[in-house]
């Protein structure tokens, strides 16, 4: 891997569920990456397929019945869907770490808070229980617990459950992975805690150069939080850009309604807009572009086939042939350009 590769590149990934029923496709042929340093927003509904997406980078999609069925996933140059499960257990904790929607039942309520965050640091760095705990007490301070050594011995029940996310973050990052996946850390917190923990992420990221991969459904986390945008409907991509530029001027019709559904607060009267239908269940959708049921632009093409990507900017890209004006600006899904800059 070089100095201008990302740290992790996702190209064609398809992942499918078997079941009863059939194959059911929740990922389909999506592309990104994700820069060393960067802070990568993932955007949509629940249904579009961002968990099962960072669930795949982690090799943690339960088989049966889930399974990666096309596509590369490459960290740090190496590639994951062909990885074996031994040499997995050495890449999660410490290339890639990843912090998931609710504490609490991440955390084991039968360790004590140091142990857990300990067990990492024997696992990969193969240090002495000295060290380890040495290690783990600099991550809770590090994360802005001030009594980390009370906490060593106690329980997650003990703690709140801003207190608990924050041992998620720092245990994380005990092993200085390169690339953290955050699936909707403060979905379950009040905002002045949501606030925190998006304050602490970003400074882990200055500060330790460590590469974010945020799923949110929240955009006004992804305002504040990330440098670059991948809205992903129904298990495609659909549009992706610098976050300035899409929050600036959105060029589909489903980034449109999910800013357009965001409060304004200074119109306290007016009625909140929604965008209409619902996320359509996966695999039911056989042709066509898969919001055209709930798009006020669609037409006929809509229905019938489905859209490529079209570049409408420089570094900007768009799932909707209301853009299909010109066709050399067409990108193939297995060809995106990878920005070095």
């Amino acid at each position: 891997m070089t100095t201008k590769d990302p740290v992790l590149q996702v190209k064609g990934l398809k992942v499918s569920f078997f079941t009863d029923d059939g194959e059911v496709p929740a990922v389909d042929d999506i592309d990104f990456y994700v820069k060393e340093g960067e802070v990568l927003g993932i955007v949509g509904e629940s249904g579009c397929g961002k968990s099962v997406t960072s669930l795949s980078v982690m090799g943690l999609i339960p088989s049966p019945p889930g399974k990666i069925t096309g596509g590369e996933i490459k960290l740090n140059g190496e590639e994951l869907t062909t990885a074996s499960e031994k040499r997995m257990r050495k890449i999660r904790g410490n290339d890639v770490a990843m912090i998931f929607q609710e504490p609490m039942t991440s955390l084991n309520p039968l360790f004590t808070i140091g142990s857990q965050l300990m067990d990492a640091t024997l696992i990969h760095k193969k240090g002495d229980k000295k060290q380890a705990k040495k290690r783990a007490i600099e991550m809770l301070k590090l994360v802005g617990l001030g009594r980390a050594e009370e906490l060593m011995n106690e329980y997650p029940h003990q703690l709140s459950g801003g207190m608990r996310q924050r041992v998620m973050i720092a245990m994380a990052m005990v092993c200085d992975p390169k690339l953290l996946i955050a699936d909707e850390p403060t979905t379950a917190l009040d905002v002045t805690i949501q606030a925190q923990i998006l304050k602490l992420m970003k400074r882990l990221n200055e500060e330790l150069n460590t590469a974010i991969m945020l799923i949110t459904h929240d955009l006004g986390v992804v305002a504040e939080t990330c440098e670059r945008v991948v809205v992903m409907y129904a298990g495609k991509v659909v549009e992706n850009g610098l976050a300035v530029d899409i929050f600036k001027d959105p060029q589909h019709p489903y980034t449109r309604g999910l800013i357009q559904s965001v409060p304004d607060m200074r119109y306290k009267k007016q009625r909140l807009y929604s965008i209409p239908g619902n996320v359509p269940r996966p695999g039911s959708i056989k042709k066509g572009c898969r919001f055209a049921a709930r798009c006020e632009f669609a037409f006929e093409r809509c229905l019938q086939e489905d859209p490529p990507l079209y570049k409408t900017a420089e570094g900007h890209s768009t799932r909707c042939f209301l853009f299909d004006d010109t066709k050399e600006d067409t990108l193939h899904d297995k060809d995106t350009t990878i920005a070095t800059s």
